[in-house]
């Protein structure tokens, strides 16, 4: 992976997050291309139940102060950063008070997911490549893992399919079994036709269960990696009939070997 460029972006990384297969696997494949002298940069949502002082996040006032439009509304994007301890590595932060400021995830504290979850994922998506762009980053490859991320493929591909920086850029999207019950906003995908995103893709959005927007983030990608043991039957299926590469499992005591081989010789 020598001077290789990988940007990872992600709904959950540990340690700023509880472990899970995807903030588990959020750390560990950045590690790994990272000590094996490739290049990473890695971003996720802030959520407001990671504690700043603790992990000693500040604010990158350069990439800060920009708006971003998300349903005919502008809304700041701020940007934090943050060091792994004891690694090489840091974490960029997406960061908005309307939707990142709660004290929770992906859900309130009876379980029921957060109505603008689907305007989060369009403001993280938007987020990511805007600061990526600042940063005039141009990846090899971009590694999706959550379904909080599972918009950033198509809106890569399609939103800004004109920016030069990602001309050469693969997107390899991991599935994983954590998902979510029920459907994001009935209004999502007029969210996303507001931004001029139109095709056969948006028909999946109409109802827009984890299964769905799972679909999406594969049909625009160019590999992806079974991130889980067991996943959604559904998705397993759409999988074999996929024409483009895909990984199967490997846990995170086995990943090393077939990822970078997986990324060398499928990806790249």
């Amino acid at each position: 992976m020598k001077d290789k460029r990988i940007l990872y972006v992600s709904s959950e990384v540990i340690p700023y997050l509880p472990e899970t297969e995807i903030s588990s696997m959020s750390f560990e494949a950045p590690r790994l291309v990272n000590n094996n002298s490739g290049q990473i940069r890695i971003f996720m949502p802030r959520y407001g139940n990671i504690n700043e002082r603790r992990h000693q996040l500040h604010e990158v006032i350069r990439l800060s102060g920009m708006n971003l439009v998300i349903n005919d509304m502008d809304m700041p994007l701020i940007i934090k950063v943050a060091s792994i301890p004891k690694e090489r590595m840091q974490v960029y932060f997406i960061d908005n008070e309307e939707y990142f400021k709660r004290k929770a995830t992906f859900a309130d504290e009876d379980g029921n997911l957060f109505p603008d979850n689907d305007e989060r994922a369009i403001f993280f998506a938007k987020g990511v490549i805007e600061t990526v762009k600042k940063l005039n980053w141009a990846p090899d490859i971009i590694h999706v893992h959550g379904w909080l991320a599972s918009l950033f493929p198509l809106y890569l591909r399609q939103y800004y399919k004109e920016e030069p920086l990602f001309e050469n850029s693969k997107i390899v999207t991991s599935v994983y079994n954590t998902g979510f019950d029920g459907t994001l906003d009935s209004s999502m995908v007029e969210k996303v036709k507001f931004d001029g995103i139109e095709g056969d893709a948006l028909e999946e959005l109409n109802e827009a269960d984890y299964n769905s927007i799972m679909r999406v983030a594969i049909a625009h990608s160019d590999a992806a990696i079974i991130g889980s043991e067991e996943i959604p039957q559904e998705l397993e299926d759409y999988l074999k009939k996929w024409d483009k590469p895909v990984l199967n499992f490997h846990n995170k005591d086995s990943f090393s070997e077939a990822y970078l081989d997986f990324y060398n010789s499928k990806v790249l």
